[in-house]
């Protein structure tokens, strides 16, 4: 691969923006990388999934040390000291972007400061957090600016007691009760945060379940332990006013039932996020975005403009930094000169509550809602030793295959540490493995990425640890 001469400026540092950056710098361009921030990291690092998950790694040890009671480990009640929680995730979240920041001096990456405006398709206009402005000339570009908290504008209001995704990680104290409007993902993590600390969540979603986009035989087993850990979950139903009471906010709820008021120390909003497009200067360069405002890229992750590409949330669903910053070494790869094209078979999902859900490939709910002709095995964590070890049995792993050549195409897996069991199958869907290599696949004992083998077996009714005889077509 030759790709000297050739240079590529990156306009936002997230997972996608410094993938791209970092990997032209090893294929020898010259690279510049534009982000406001000290150090790369964009909304990943600094303000969602690495500080979510420094918290919900301290909810886990805290609902850990209640269950020991099950096992005839008893602990006090945790003392909180919720200054240091803080301050503890802010050093994880310091480490990794001053990390960052390192490597890319070590990569030679010129890094300014600022945003980027797009003046015509080969210049950008930056503005410099010092205050400054520069022209800057560009052969490539990577637009790689993300997404944005989205809200319902009839429902914002000015109080500090209106959280979202980022306030709420800066966890302004332990409320004696928290309103998350909205049942997906984010929501539902940070719910389980404040849960844990102490806090009694309600959660209001428009949706008949949680977690809308997900298969309900997973979700089944997150909702039953919600529904006892949150103090109330409201399906079905939508806030239609808010306003500030005192030291709380005053809320409207209409549900099937009818409208009621309640009133909440703190309200999170937490409906999901758009793609960030405001001030770029999109159409100075020619580049065509659709209807819901995502950049129009193709499979090189090329836009309308044959030198600039884009990648990450700015392109559209699933906004994950995994999927970025695959996407992320495409456009590269294609600036160099290689022949290549972003056509995953399968990009892994996980939400890391508590039981995680997590699944790759074709879910249950998309195969019915495309006429796809599938067959789906399943094992029960109730019957995995290593899951019953660990006093946690509320879990399944399931293969959705395609009958005839009993290919996998689809996994889905609920329990503790789903989100690290799900790359088996994200790899076995990318290979083309059938169902037979995961049941011949020799998996470690007692372990719960055996009960991927297990479910494998259940499909011949053959699975070692439940009696499922297959059924006779």
């Amino acid at each position: 691969m030759t790709s000297q001469n050739k240079s590529v400026t990156v306009i936002g540092a997230g997972p996608g923006g410094y993938a791209a950056a970092f990997y032209a710098a090893d294929l020898g361009m010259d690279v510049t990388l534009i982000d406001k921030e000290i150090n790369p990291g964009g909304v990943c690092l600094y303000r969602g999934c690495i500080p979510s998950k420094a918290l919900l790694h301290a909810a886990k040890v805290i609902n850990e040390s209640k269950e020991a009671k099950n096992w005839g480990i008893e602990f006090g009640e945790p003392k909180i000291n919720i200054d240091r929680l803080r301050e503890w995730k802010n050093e994880v979240v310091n480490q990794l972007t001053g990390g960052l920041g390192i490597v890319s001096k070590q990569r030679k990456v010129k890094y300014i400061r600022g945003t980027a405006a797009f003046i015509n398709s080969n210049t950008l206009e930056i503005k410099k957090t010092d205050g400054s402005t520069e022209n800057h000339q560009f052969d490539n570009a990577i637009i790689a600016t993300g997404s944005v908290i989205s809200t319902i504008p009839a429902l914002t209001i000015d109080s500090k007691r209106l959280l979202n995704s980022t306030s709420a990680l800066d966890l302004p104290e332990i409320p004696g009760s928290l309103l998350v409007i909205g049942g997906g993902y984010i929501g539902l993590e940070l719910g389980s945060v404040y849960s844990s600390l102490g806090t009694k969540v309600s959660v209001v979603e428009m949706m008949p379940g949680l977690l809308p986009g997900a298969d309900r035989d997973l979700v089944s087993h997150l909702s039953k332990k919600l529904d006892k850990e949150f103090e109330k979950i409201m399906l079905k139903a939508k806030v239609v006013q808010m306003k500030e009471a005192g030291k709380k906010i005053k809320v409207k709820i209409e549900t099937e039932n009818g409208t009621e008021e309640q009133e909440y120390d703190y309200v999170l909003m937490s409906i999901g996020r758009k793609p960030y497009t405001k001030g770029l200067g999109l159409e100075n360069a020619h580049i065509n975005v659709n209807e819901r405002g995502w950049i129009i890229a193709n499979k090189q992750m090329k836009t309308s403009a044959e030198n600039i590409y884009a990648i990450g949330d700015i392109v559209g669903e699933p906004m994950l930094a995994h999927k970025a910053s695959h996407e992320a070494r495409v456009a590269v790869d294609t600036i160099a000169g290689e022949k290549v094209a972003f056509e995953p078979l399968a990009i892994p999902a996980v939400v890391f509550t508590d039981p995680e859900i997590a699944w790759a490939g074709l879910t249950e709910n998309q195969a019915k809602e495309k006429n796809i002709n599938y067959e789906v095995a399943k094992f029960p964590w109730a019957a995995s030793g290593r899951a019953t070890t660990l006093g946690r049995s509320d879990g399944v792993t399931k293969l959705i295959l395609e009958p005839e050549s009993q290919r996998i195409i689809g996994i889905g897996i609920c329990g503790p540490g789903a989100g690290e069991l799900i790359a088996e199958g994200v790899l076995a869907i990318e290979m083309g493995a059938n169902v037979t290599d995961l049941k011949l696949t020799i998996h470690p004992h007692p372990t719960l990425s055996e009960t991927i083998m297990e479910a494998a077996e259940a499909f011949f009714g053959q699975s070692t640890h439940m009696y499922k005889p297959k059924r006779k077509k």
